[in-house]
C-alpha cells in the first residue's frame, strides 16, 4: 500500500483556508443572530390588538398654551392618550407633565432638543435620549421606554442605540399634519375617513388640534372605537384598559 504525504506548504494552505472557513461561519451565525435581534426592535407603526381599539398620541416641543385644553377635553372623554415630550419642554413646564401624569396619561421620551437625530453620532444620540429621560424621570418617578424620533427620522443607528437603551420606537400609522395648522375641519377628515383597527394617530398641541379632537373623539365612538394608550395596543391589555364607546 502506497502511502501519500501533502508537502508542508499544501498543508499550510489547507490549514489557513479551513481557519478562514470556520471564521467565515462564526461571522455568518453573529450576524445571523444580530439581524434577528435588531427585528425586534423595528419600530411601531400600530397596534397588535385586531381590535376596534385607537392610540392618540401627542408630540409635544412646544404648544404648551393648548395643552391645559387638550388635557380637559380628554379627561371629559374618558380618553387615555400618549405624550412624546423633549426634555428641554418638560423642564420648562414640569406642572403640566405632572398633570399628565395624574390624569393616567402615557409619557414617552422624544429627544431632548428635537434634533434630527440621523444627523448625530450614536454618542450624540444616545445623549438626547438619556437626557431627556432623565428629566422626565425626576418629574414622574418613572423611566419613559417609549421613543418618538423627532421629525419620525430614524436610521439603523438611532434604532441600534434606542434598543441597547432599552426603548421602543414609536411612529404612526396616520399623520393629522397638524403642524401646518390647518382648518379644525381639515384634520378630522385626516382622520375619520381613515381610521382603522390599532391606528396610532399623530397629533401636537395646536389650536386646530384642541377645536377638531371633540369631534374626532365623537365620531369614532360613535363607530364603536375605543381608546388606549400606545403602551396597551402594542401588547394584549387594550381589550381590559382600553376606553370604552
Amino acid at each position: 500500500m502506497r502511502v501519500y504525504f501533502l508537502p508542508r506548504r499544501a498543508l499550510r494552505i489547507a490549514a489557513v483556508i479551513a481557519v478562514v472557513v470556520l471564521f467565515m461561519a462564526v461571522l455568518a451565525y453573529f450576524w445571523e443572530s444580530s439581524l434577528n435581534a435588531y427585528k425586534l426592535e423595528e419600530p411601531i407603526y400600530q397596534g397588535q390588538t385586531g381590535q376596534k381599539v385607537i392610540a392618540l398620541t401627542f408630540n409635544v416641543d412646544w404648544g404648551e398654551e393648548y395643552v391645559p385644553d387638550l388635557l380637559k377635553i380628554l379627561e371629559q372623554n374618558g380618553v387615555k392618550a400618549t405624550f412624546f415630550l423633549t426634555g428641554r419642554w418638560a423642564e420648562e413646564f414640569p406642572e403640566l407633565v405632572k398633570n399628565m401624569k395624574k390624569h393616567g396619561h402615557c409619557l414617552g421620551n422624544h429627544g431632548y432638543k428635537h434634533l434630527h437625530l440621523n444627523n448625530l453620532s450614536p454618542e450624540q444620540v444616545k445623549e438626547e435620549i438619556t437626557r431627556a429621560e432623565k428629566v422626565i424621570q425626576t418629574i414622574t418617578g418613572e423611566r419613559p421606554y417609549l421613543f418618538a424620533p423627532p421629525y419620525g427620522e430614524f436610521n439603523t443607528s438611532v434604532q441600534k442605540v434606542a434598543a441597547e437603551l432599552g426603548y421602543k420606537i414609536v411612529m404612526w400609522s396616520l399623520d393629522t399634519v397638524d403642524w401646518q395648522r390647518p382648518e379644525a375641519s381639515t384634520i378630522v377628515n385626516r382622520v375619520v375617513p381613515r381610521i382603522h383597527n390599532d391606528a396610532i394617530i399623530l397629533m401636537h398641541p395646536t389650536q386646530p388640534t384642541v377645536e377638531a379632537l371633540p369631534s374626532i373623539l365623537k365620531q369614532l365612538k360613535e363607530e364603536g372605537y375605543r381608546f388606549a394608550t400606545v403602551s396597551e395596543i402594542v401588547g394584549n391589555t387594550a381589550t381590559e384598559k382600553g376606553t370604552e364607546p
